[in-house]
Formats: C-alpha cells, sequence, structure tokens
C-alpha cells in the first residue's frame, strides 16, 4: 500500500480528534488500527492503533454535577497563587491543596490563581478550567 494513503489516514485521524474525545485510550487504538488496516493493510494497522491511541487518551470531560459543584463551592479563606500557569493535562503543584468532590471521588478541585480547576486526585492532573 502507498505510503502517502497511511500518510492521509493518519492525518485525517489526527485531525479529527473531538470525535474521538469521548473515546478510551483502548477504544481509540482499536478503532484506529482497523481504519489503518482497512485504508493501508498491517502498516496502515499499527499508524492506525497509534494514532487512535493518542486520540482516544484525551481527558474526558467531568460530569455536569461536579463542575456544578466546583462552581459553587466556597473559595478558600486564604487565596492559592502559583506561579506556573495551571494548564488542562498538567499536574498542580504539590503546594496546592485538592480537595475531593464528595459525591464523584474520581474527581478532586482547587481553586489556583482565582481559576476553579478539576482534576484527577491521582496524579494531580488538571482535567477542566472552569471559566
Amino acid at each position: 500500500m502507498d505510503i502517502k494513503v497511511v500518510g492521509i489516514a493518519a492525518g485525517i485521524l489526527l485531525g479529527s480528534t473531538s470525535a474521538f474525545a469521548q473515546s478510551s485510550t483502548v477504544t481509540g487504538a482499536v478503532g484506529g488500527a482497523a481504519t489503518g488496516a482497512i485504508v493501508g493493510g498491517p502498516v496502515g494497522a499499527a499508524v492506525g492503533g497509534i494514532v487512535g491511541g493518542v486520540a482516544g487518551s484525551v481527558i474526558d470531560p467531568p460530569p455536569q454535577q461536579v463542575v456544578t459543584y466546583v462552581q459553587q463551592a466556597p473559595a478558600p479563606t486564604e487565596r492559592i497563587v502559583v506561579k506556573e500557569k495551571v494548564v488542562v493535562g498538567q499536574p498542580l503543584p504539590e503546594t496546592v491543596v485538592v480537595t475531593p468532590i464528595p459525591d464523584d471521588p474520581k474527581y478532586a478541585y482547587a481553586i489556583v490563581n482565582d481559576q476553579r480547576v478539576i482534576v484527577e486526585p491521582s496524579s494531580r492532573k488538571v482535567i477542566q478550567v472552569i471559566q
């Protein structure tokens, strides 16, 4: 199979990450491999699996009830400021205290630099910045 076809297929898969945003890494990898195999045979399957896995690892947005809880949570009495920019996908510094969400322990939150953020408690990775 022509390498251009594999490249085009990989480009299409990378360009459509929003379509894969709700997929898990495994689902993304399997779907990408299947699409790649159809377009480019064994080489396409390998490339598609990698591309699909990357697209599938996009962080799923938290449920609306978690977002609402964080929006309504009282701000701490002491303002938390860090030098680093708060970025989705990056962990918060260890100096920032994260508070678990009582009804959904898969999520926690913090208020940093006057921004409310939802994080994954185990990795402290920012999932969403509430505007």
